[in-house]
């Protein structure tokens, strides 16, 4: 459920059927690395459980001698084990033996998806547990008692929770951005959330992938709105919360700001019931969540690494502080990169700590429920969190609605002095209804002097209210923040109807609601921001003043905080140069090394590479995201930088795209570009639409519409503006063969008028058909780059038929032989690339003097074949 943003905490990489999903799986995977050091060795196994299902693994484990501890990482939820190679790969090169595993449902893993079951999921950990004491690198505690931490995020998390109360063997875990008690977070105060519930079994390939239990109740609540008492027992049983006095081992706890799935409250709960056991638990607020931000992922990683470091392997490191929390202020200027400083504090605040009283006025009012719950009030958008949106979520900001005459608001006075809330603030209402029960969504907005409003985490608490005809006095528990309302600003209580991430009845009703008491907001003033230390220049900068003078007399090179432009490159889209980029700046291992590139107008460019080649970290650089270690990339001759205005030329569609279902196509693009504060008229709708050809679809809701349709529209959304430089990532993932030619057809359209397009896909037979020239990338590097006709056919590279497949010391022995660069064994023999100035001939003489069978020698003609030659099989 690994945020890599909308399969739930998945690849960050692959569409998914809603871009929330992706999200949730994005959190689960915590690092992308590439390295030119040899990879830990990898075994690939399937499992089979105790009641004969299937479970696909990976084991990592490096060079040298000796025991070592193990760690299992779990994969988000849409997920599979193929996400968590590149974390495997670092923490095994760190020393541990590490499984990953499919859980069941996702990857090649057989079974029904149980959402972490004790009888299925959990039991297959304590299976993967038993397997682990059989391995010889493995540390044992005792025979069939293994050394082994667990990792995970947000469906993964859980796993790592649960297992710890069910299996006594399981010594440390980590877990991140995910639930304590699953009917809590999805039945929020009696509440149906029903956009992300609808996400989770969507995103799971829809109801009958899932325990028949589930899918029941499922529909029954979708279909309700409301959920009952055995929808809530079902989801606690699978829930960590169920074993909540049995889970007593050291818990490192992340969980996400910007979250409105799982809430920090979720991991408030974990950290009182775990420390109440009597074990060391500590808690990490980090930037980001299932709704987009920063998953800060190289500072998650490490500090996972030194708290298994400390808890597995015994050694004396540090393992950070009780409480941590990352605070954002503003956007540097000189990068347009989000600023962001840790607070901490030696002991957990809570959510209740050191409360201060601030009042609330405003008269009784009316709220009116609407015929059908609509049009509903907006605050998260789950799916559209991943984008621009959850670009401004990490500076508290976002797209939020209240409709006139559906909601009440209640106002405290300007604040004199700056005010941080650190925790849930809590406040005192009334509430009478013309209905048995009420439902209202309590948000409480940070207004600027002009009355601007920002609703801090896009979060809000529902609250189902019984027996409200009568009148109820009811204390509302606001969401959980982190924020801090400047001088002069003020802050607002508001009580919705409505909410479009939930189920709201659907009979109109009419509420009144009056404020009866004060707004109370915890402040946590033991939780400091460390000072920055003076600067090196405040003692330096006296005595270089001379010199510096001196300097600028005899020079007049100036320097800027980023190159100018190359007005020789103003007409080509793309030139990379020497890019390098590694996550951890401490170590060898880069994601991309030394790339250079350059893609001309009205190319179809596809960049190619094995998992872990460095083909995502490259375009989320171009795009801007993240800041390079090294190099150069230049846009239409402008020097890309975090929130440079060349980036207007491009548009993206690289961590998959979200739509609100119940919107028609349209409505989802208009939405979207209203989003991006851009004028109508500059979305060029209707030229995106008709290259996308989607025809009549336009007007029907997106929950109608195939996976393919979703893609094109994914696609149309990225081509709004009609950018000169387009960017897919895998848009063909998830489509039939039909659905693929048309999505072929869409990427020439476009590229037909002069624009240029760059798709990475493992398609190879498709990139084939659709892409005019190609970069073939390995392990971070540039292994390629040209037209496709010539890589394709180059005549360097030969298929030797022999009929059977070789041997594998005579592979090597045909790979040694002199003008040979690479052999690779195929199915009926050799693909072999020839060093230059090497013949056929020549070859065929050494191919006969070692005995292989020759039957046919010919040029290769399929991209595979070139690819697996270019790569030497690495993929």
């Amino acid at each position: 459920m690994d945020l890599r943003v909308p399969r739930l905490l998945k690849r960050p990489r692959r569409a998914a059927a809603l871009g929330a999903a992706m999200l949730l799986a994005a959190a689960g995977t915590w690092t992308a690395t590439a390295s030119d050091t040899p990879r830990p060795h990898r075994t690939d196994r399937v499992l089979t459980m105790a009641d004969g299902a299937r479970v696909d693994t990976s084991y990592f484990t490096s060079g040298g001698g000796g025991r070592r501890p193990a760690v299992l990482l779990s994969h988000g939820f849409g997920g599979s084990k193929d996400d968590l190679r590149a974390q495997a790969e670092d923490l095994a090169g760190h020393g541990y033996a590490v499984l990953t595993w499919s859980a069941r449902g996702f990857g090649h893993s057989t079974g029904r998806i149980g959402l972490n079951d004790p009888a299925h999921e959990v039991a297959d950990v304590s299976r993967l547990i038993d397997w682990l004491a059989t391995r010889p690198q493995v540390r044992l505690d005792r025979p069939g008692d293994p050394r082994v931490g667990m990792a995970g995020g947000s469906y993964g998390g859980a796993i790592s929770l649960l297992a710890a109360g069910h299996d006594p063997r399981v010594d440390a875990i980590a877990p991140a951005v995910t639930y304590w008690d699953l009917a809590d977070a999805l039945f929020p105060n009696g509440v149906f959330k029903r956009l992300w519930t609808g996400v989770f079994f969507n995103s799971g390939g829809g109801c009958g992938r899932f325990e028949p239990a589930l899918c029941a109740m499922y529909q029954r609540v979708a279909q309700s709105g409301v959920p009952d008492a055995d929808a809530r027992a079902l989801l606690r049983r699978r829930s960590p919360a169920a074993v909540a006095d049995r889970i007593k081992v050291p818990t490192l706890l992340f969980q996400g700001q910007t979250d409105s799935l799982f809430t920090l409250a979720q991991s408030d709960a974990a950290e009182r019931a775990i420390r109440a056991n009597g074990a060391p638990v500590k808690v990490d607020w980090i930037a980001g969540g299932h709704d987009g931000g920063d998953l800060e992922t190289g500072r998650v990683q490490g500090r996972v690494r030194d708290w298994f470091d400390h808890y597995l392997k015994g050694e004396p490191v540090g393992t950070g502080p009780a409480f941590r929390v990352t605070r954002t202020g503003g956007v540097d200027s000189t990068d347009g990169s989000t600023r962001s400083r840790g607070a901490t504090a030696g002991t957990y605040p809570g959510l209740r700590g050191d409360p201060r009283t601030i009042p609330l006025t405003g008269r009784e009012q009316r709220v009116a429920n609407p015929a059908g719950a609509s049009p509903p009030a907006v605050s998260a958008l789950p799916g559209l969190g991943g984008g621009g949106l959850a670009q401004l979520s990490a500076l508290g900001t976002g797209v939020s609605l209240d409709f006139p005459g559906q909601y009440a608001k209640f106002d405290a006075p300007p604040q004199r002095t700056a005010l941080r809330i650190t925790g849930t603030p809590t406040a005192r209402v009334h509430v009478r209804s013309t209905s048995a029960d009420a439902v209202l969504f309590a948000k409480l907005y940070d207004v600027g002097p002009g009355g601007s409003q920002v609703l801090p985490g896009r979060l809000v608490t529902p609250l189902r209210i019984s027996g409200a005809k009568a009148g109820k006095d009811v204390t509302v528990t606001l969401p959980p923040v982190d924020h801090e309302v400047q001088q002069g600003h003020h802050l607002r209580l508001v009580l919705a109807a409505t909410d479009l991430g939930y189920a709201s009845p659907t009979a109109p009703a009419t509420y009144t609601v009056s404020v009866k008491g004060p707004l109370s907001v915890p402040t946590a003033p033991a939780v400091t921001t460390a000072a920055t230390p003076l600067p090196a220049w405040v003692w330096w900068l006296p005595l270089a003043g001379a010199g510096a003078a001196l300097a600028l007399l005899l020079t007049t090179r100036r320097r800027t905080t980023a190159p100018a432009p190359d007005p020789e490159l103003a007409e080509v889209p793309l030139v990379i140069t020497d890019l390098s980029k590694r996550y951890a700046k401490s170590s060898d291992w880069y994601a991309v090394r030394d790339l250079s590139f350059l893609v001309e107008k009205g190319q179809v460019l596809g960049l190619l590479g094995p998992n872990g080649a460095g083909k995502t970290t490259t375009l989320r650089m171009l795009m801007g995201l993240i800041l390079p270690d090294g190099g150069e990339i230049r846009v239409f001759g402008h020097a890309v930088r975090p929130g440079a205005p060349v980036l207007s030329r491009v548009g993206a569609f690289v961590e998959g795209a979200g739509f609100l279902p119940h919107l028609t196509g349209r409505e989802n693009l208009e939405l979207y570009w209203r989003a991006t504060g851009r004028p109508p008229a500059a979305a060029h709708l209707a030229e995106a639409l008709e290259i996308a050809g989607l025809g009549d679809a336009l007007a029907r809701a997106v929950r109608t519409y195939s996976q393919g349709m979703r893609q094109r529209l994914a696609i149309a959304q990225a081509m709004l503006g009609l950018p000169d430089l387009l960017i897919l990532d895998e848009p063909t993932n998830g489509l039939d063969p039909p659905q693929i030619r048309e999505m072929r057809e869409v990427l020439i359209r476009y590229a037909a008028a002069g624009r240029t397009v760059i798709v990475s896909s493992h398609l190879l037979a498709e990139v084939e058909q659709s892409c005019t020239h190609l970069v073939v990338m390995d392990r971070g590097r540039l292994v390629q780059a040209g037209p496709v006709r010539e890589i394709v056919g180059s005549g360097d590279t030969l298929l030797v038929g022999t009929g059977t497949p070789l041997a594998e010391p005579v592979v090597e022995k045909v790979a040694a032989l002199a003008g040979v660069a690479s052999a690779v064994r195929t199915e009926d023999g050799l693909l072999i690339r020839l060093e230059p100035g090497t013949t056929a001939g020549a070859l065929v003489v050494d191919l006969v003097r070692l005995e292989v069978p020759v039957l046919s020698v010919g040029p290769h003609r399929r991209l595979e074949d070139a690819f697996l030659t270019l790569i030497g099989g690495s993929a």
